[in-house]
Formats: structure tokens, sequence, C-alpha cells
């Protein structure tokens, strides 16, 4: 399974990226901006960030529960190495947001992250 994103340059991207990540986990249109949350992430290239950024925010879910419904994302860097993330949302509750995927692992297999093109996709473990 995996994540196509597009964007008008690497933020838009990220952040598509990260929306991406928490759609295939539930139904956003339940999820709440009630919340905020910061993540960090950095890596030696672009492909090895976006595993890093998507791998945090996967284990803001694991350990907090927490779905995203906004993302705002600063890359650091030219091509980025790092990154700075805020997030909006709440932790899950099974009253009102929908269990879709359990994704296990981002993955490097048949990663893209163009900027230049505007598009990006990531295969995830499920």
């Amino acid at each position: 399974m995996g994540i196509w994103a597009t964007g008008a340059g690497a933020a838009e991207l990220f952040e598509a990226l990260g929306l991406g990540l928490y759609a295939l986990m539930t139904d956003l249109r339940k999820v709440r901006p009630s919340q905020e949350r910061a993540v960090s992430a950095s890596g030696e290239d672009a492909p090895a960030l976006v595993v890093a950024y998507l791998t945090e925010l996967l284990q803001l879910k694991e350990a907090d529960g927490f779905l995203a419904r906004q993302v705002h994302v600063r890359p650091l860097g030219d091509p980025p190495t790092a990154l700075v993330a805020s997030l909006r949302g709440e932790p899950f509750d099974p009253a009102r947001h929908v269990a879709h995927v359990d994704v296990k692992a981002v993955t490097f297999h048949e990663l893209e992250f163009d900027p230049s093109r505007g598009r990006a996709r990531v295969i995830v473990d499920i």
C-alpha cells in the first residue's frame, strides 16, 4: 500500500504525505483539530528524511493514539535534510473514528520525492 502526493515544493509534499499516512489509518473528516503536537525529523538526504518524518508520525500514533487532521511542515536545507512539523488533531476515539489500515512501517521501496516535479510516492508495510 502506498501514499502518492502532489504539491508545489518540499513543504507541501511533506504535508500531503503526512495527511496521506493518517488517511490510510482513519477517515480524516472525523478527526477534530483540537490538540497540537510538534515533531522533528532529520535524514542524510531527502528520501531518508521522508522515511524518518513519516516514522515519527507513525510513532506518535502508536504511542499516543494521535491522529492529525492538519499538518504544517517547515523543511530545513536545500535539498531538505531536516524538518519541523506542527500537527493539529486528536487521539483516536473508537466511538468516532473508524480504524482503516494498521500501518506497521514506512519503507524505502520505490520511494520517490521530487519537489521540482511536485510529486512523491511512499510505500508502507501493513
